[in-house]
């Protein structure tokens, strides 16, 4: 329940920022397909070398990359640069699922009385 709670709180929160600002977080793009990517390539290392610890900094690199997708996703669509807005729906449903899952996986260490 808290993940869920924490989920919509970002997404509420960011996308208001977004509506609200009149900024332009286009020059965002890069940075998040590289950031991405990277987090990924990680997350493929932690799991074959089973590293508890890359596992969760992996987490937190999910955590702030799809917060970072999810306002730039949300420019995008409010200033009309994103015109297909099936992908631009996929695209954040996937940056909340990802956000979701990684904030299990993090509350889910934190709770763990072993």
């Amino acid at each position: 329940m808290t993940a869920m709670g924490a989920t919509g709180a970002i997404f509420l929160g960011l996308s208001g920022y977004a509506l609200t600002s009149k900024k332009n977080f286009s020059f965002m793009g890069g940075f998040l397909m590289v950031g991405i990517l990277v987090a990924f390539l990680a997350g493929l290392g932690a799991i074959f070398f089973q590293i508890p610890a890359l596992s969760l900094a992996v987490s937190a690199m999910f955590v702030l990359l799809m917060s970072g997708l999810i306002l730039y996703q949300t420019s995008d669509i409010i200033r009309g640069g994103e015109t297909n807005y099936i992908m631009a729906t996929v695209t954040l449903y996937v940056a909340i699922f990802n956000l979701f899952t990684s904030l299990l996986h993090l509350l889910g260490f934190m709770n763990d009385g072993d």
